[in-house]
């Protein structure tokens, strides 16, 4: 699989086009931390996990070149982005469908008006449904304890597999190498690392290349580091 750059500063994607494209953005919260009530200790967010990328740099990427001409694009979204989701997805040539899943993680977090419990994974679509389909039957709503901080259930990967079983599939912001999936992202599981199809990154690619902000938590980049993604397959 061959890789283009692009225009816009971040490391390039898969010269290839995909009938699925699975996507969990690391959504700016402009800095904000969470904590467990006024005065209370801070409970963590999401940039003390990794940096993250305002929903204006992201979309100026130009998904659209990996997007076949009928494609599904599925989105995670908190609900204080869900807005500026459907922007991005606009942003990304596709058009708003509706809500794939309804992630109830068992757990909740301190919110400004209710107690935060799910996450929605939503759908963008571009042109009709690709086909053949797979599944009619798949249930949106899952209930799924909350693991690691942004770290989403492997089950909706495999209901959006036993949906679209034939169709060409790339996850991006992946965090790690799954089988029938192309991965594009830096938060890739380091052990798949000699299966790199794209150039490998080190200290000095971190501090000198334009790029794409993603989560990396164990080589503790901030947001203003540049760094490379990696795509595998």
């Amino acid at each position: 699989m061959k890789t283009t750059k692009s225009s816009n500063h971040h490391s390039p994607f898969p010269d290839k086009k995909y009938q699925i494209i699975y996507a969990d953005p690391p959504w700016d919260y402009k800095g904000q931390r969470q904590h467990n009530g006024r005065g209370g200790r801070e409970t963590g967010g999401a940039v003390v996990h990794y940096p993250t990328v305002t929903t204006t740099e992201m979309k100026k990427w130009d998904v659209s070149r990996i997007a076949d001409d009928e494609c599904l694009l599925f989105m995670w979204a908190t609900s204080p982005h869900l807005d500026q989701a459907i922007d991005l997805g606009k942003a990304w040539g596709f058009q708003w469908a509706t809500v794939g899943f309804v992630w109830n993680k068992e757990r909740v977090n301190p919110g400004f008006y209710t107690m935060s419990q799910c996450e929605l994974c939503l759908v963008f679509k571009k042109n009709k449904i690709p086909l053949p389909r797979g599944a009619r039957n798949v249930r949106q709503l899952l209930v799924v304890a909350r693991n690691g901080h942004s770290e989403k259930p492997e089950e909706v990967r495999r209901r959006i597999e036993s949906m679209f079983p034939h169709q060409r599939k790339i996850e991006l912001f992946a965090r790690r190498k799954t089988e029938g999936w192309d991965v594009w992202g830096l938060d890739v599981d380091r052990n798949t690392m000699h299966s790199a199809i794209h150039a490998r990154f080190d200290i000095d690619t971190l501090n000198s290349t334009p790029a794409l902000l993603l989560r990396d938590k164990r080589r503790n980049i901030k947001s203003h580091n540049k760094s490379r993604a990696i795509v595998y397959r």
